[in-house]
């Protein structure tokens, strides 16, 4: 029974913006995307038979077709004939689910890249993330991860120049946001603020993570209710109080990261966070 463990990592915004609204109903996003190392894990196993099966830690979470690493399993298929016959999927959540950090989305880009590599099929990076593009828009990203810029809807990406290796401490207050809702309140009002989309390219490319930290924004932190907006400023301070070069909001929300240079001072600043927060992790940047 061929198998194989593959890891999925969360993701980070380092920049978020949204553009308009397009024809087809969706958002002209750009993004600087970051990949770090709070992973999922997932124990893909093919044996005899046909169909797939998904077992997972979290009770909550669908367990069929409707998980979007079954998804990705199906849309490989459809898209190559491979034939993997019967499919388990044995998945184990770190990243924590409606956080705004692709953690689905990773799961999905995972599937793909284990089953490319257990069953032979020889894709390509690119020819995977082309297929994830049918499962959602932020798996063509987790497909190649690293540092990299999307646009359109998230699926036109483009690798760039790695993120100084640094840490990151992550804070995912109790209470979830609803992303329809957040693209709502975006369209209803003009934005003050968007990110410098190219100060960070820049920073990146001269290798400057003080240059990248001072440019960390994410439009959506102002369209978060009052409440909610007060929670996420409230962790953000923490982390700058505890020594980070720079802290944003990552995806939709509503989870809080701190960039800092060493892992002394991360850790440090997890220290500070933790008491304020549950789910809170420390990771770094991949």
């Amino acid at each position: 029974m061929p198998s194989m463990t593959v890891q999925a990592p969360a993701k980070l915004n380092l920049t978020l913006d949204v553009l308009g609204r397009r024809p087809d109903g969706y958002h002209e996003m750009k993004m600087v995307m970051q990949s770090v190392s709070l992973t999922d894990t997932l124990i893909l196993e093919t044996v005899p038979g046909e169909g797939i099966s998904l077992s997972t830690n979290l009770g909550f979470l669908p367990a069929d077709d409707r998980n979007l690493a079954a998804i990705a399993a199906k849309k490989l298929a459809e898209a190559t004939g491979a034939d993997f016959g019967h499919l388990n999927i044995t998945l184990k959540k770190r990243v924590p689910v409606c956080a705004g950090m692709a953690g689905g989305s990773s799961d999905a880009a995972a599937v793909l890249r284990g089953l490319n590599e257990l069953l032979g099929l020889e894709l390509t990076p690119e020819a995977l993330a082309r297929i994830g593009e049918g499962v959602g828009s932020d798996v063509p990203y987790c497909v190649l991860g690293g540092t990299a810029l999307a646009e359109g809807r998230g699926e036109a990406v483009t690798p760039l120049l790695s993120l100084p290796n640094c840490w990151t401490v992550l804070a995912k207050p109790g209470f979830s946001v609803s992303t329809p809702e957040l693209f709502r309140r975006l369209d209803s009002q003009r934005l003050r603020c968007h990110p410098d989309t190219a100060g960070m390219l820049s920073a990146l490319e001269a290798g400057d993570l003080t240059g990248v930290a001072r440019r960390l924004f994410n439009v959506f932190e102002e369209v978060l209710p009052v409440r909610r907006r007060e929670r996420v400023e409230e962790l953000k301070q923490a982390m700058l109080h505890g020594g980070a070069l720079g802290a944003s909001m990552s995806g939709t929300g509503p989870t809080v990261f701190g960039l800092f240079d060493t892992r002394e001072a991360a850790r440090r600043g997890y220290e500070l966070v933790k008491p304020l927060c549950r789910d809170t992790f420390l990771a770094q940047t991949l």
